[in-house]
């Protein structure tokens, strides 16, 4: 039988108490940064957007100074000893679309390559829901879910992720299509100021409602029917 004196600490405790697992809104704001990762995520571009139209600043000009920002974030995280990740992530969403805009010489061709990774993912998430694969429901047992597809044998969750994964692709094509058309009706030598607002616009306001719409659905069902096991 083991004693324990008073005022002394015991040390015979376990220590392994397991620490709740965070939703899947936590974590998929860990994902994107809280709300400062997708402030500066959105940054560089906003950069790129206000350079561009500056009356004397040429297109060179205006790509180097955004990649500087990204650049100027990542270190600014680095010396505070915090995660450069999304900062990193930013660099190279923009450098790709830098690089082409800098080969072409068009302000416009900046912004392609996010245009087409959005359809991408649009026609992704339709083509998954006919073979009951839905994205939404992989991406949910992967950050709610620690990787479990319970869901998968549970016709009401399948249904649930299918209708889901079409109103994020309804979403996802709807800006494509927007963009597109703001695209093919932008001259080469404009500025593509238009384009730079509708991506800022169309960015992730669109997304942080479908998050919240997402959970609340997932939720709502789940709630309705007990037997369901999914993690919320």
């Amino acid at each position: 039988m083991t004693t324990h004196e008073p005022g002394v600490a015991r040390t015979d405790q376990v220590d392994d108490v397991e620490e709740p697992i965070p939703t899947f809104s936590e974590q998929l704001a860990g994902q994107l940064g809280g709300a400062r990762g997708v402030i500066e995520s959105g940054i560089p571009v906003a950069i790129f957007v206000i350079v561009n139209v500056l009356p004397g600043v040429s297109l060179n000009l205006a790509l180097i100074v955004a990649a500087a920002s990204a650049v100027l974030i990542a270190v600014f995280r680095l010396l505070r000893k915090e995660t450069i990740r999304h900062a990193v992530n930013g660099l190279f969403g923009i450098a790709i679309g830098a690089i082409i805009a800098w080969k072409t010489g068009s302000a416009k061709d900046f912004y392609l390559p996010g245009i087409l990774i959005s359809l991408a993912y649009g026609l992704a998430m339709l083509a998954s829901v006919p073979f009951k694969k839905p994205l939404v429901g992989w991406v949910w047992s992967l950050l709610a879910a620690g990787g479990r597809r319970d869901w998968q044998d549970q016709p009401k969750l399948v249904r649930l992720f299918s209708r889901l994964t079409i109103v994020w692709a309804a979403v996802y094509l709807i800006k494509t299509l927007i963009q597109a058309w703001m695209f093919s009706t932008t001259s080469a030598d404009d500025p593509a100021t238009a384009l730079g607002i509708t991506k800022l616009v169309l960015g992730y306001p669109p997304y942080a409602l479908l998050l919240a719409y997402t959970v609340w659905s997932v939720r709502r069902t789940m709630a309705r029917d007990p037997s369901l096991r999914v993690a919320a």
